[in-house]
């Protein structure tokens, strides 16, 4: 008899999660908002300077693609790009405008603009957020696309 309310429960549960493959389109859309603010979180740290906020999200096992050499683990990361945070004003900005969230919910890929400090668009970042155990997004891949010129071309 129990098995027959078992069932029954299990398939309306599961059925909530349709419209993602996992999780419910409404938190879908909580969990975007979530990313969306700790990339926001994350690109404020470097306007306000402050290194310790920036760290706060790089997950220990991130991996960024600066270029040509890959920075493997948060104390990499973090001895890199502590030169970004010396002087008043921030050498770069970046914001997010696409952030979208895996079906299960624990991954999400953000990407944007990237600025020079007049506000001229200068790359795209592309960074992909884990969600830890306690709900806190962390950075674990970070890369970016210049937007420049290749050498010889007007």
């Amino acid at each position: 008899m129990k098995a027959r309310l078992i069932f029954p429960t299990l398939a309306l549960a599961l059925a909530g999660c349709a419209s993602t493959g996992g999780v419910p389109a409404e938190d879908n859309a909580e969990l975007v908002r979530q990313a969306t603010a700790a990339e926001t979180a994350f690109a404020q740290s470097m306007a306000d300077r402050d290194l310790d906020a920036f760290a706060s999200f790089i997950a220990d096992d991130a991996i960024f693609s600066p270029g040509p050499n890959t920075l493997r683990g948060k104390a990499a990361v973090l001895a890199a790009w502590s030169k970004y945070f010396d002087g008043e004003q921030a050498p770069f900005s970046w914001r997010p405008e696409t952030v979208v969230v895996s079906a299960a919910g624990q991954l999400a890929a953000t990407k944007g603009p990237v600025f020079d400090p007049s506000g001229k668009p200068i790359a795209e970042f592309r960074s992909t957020w884990r969600r830890e155990p306690d709900g806190r997004w962390k950075v674990v891949f970070d890369d970016g696309t210049c937007l420049c010129k290749p050498q010889g071309a007007q």
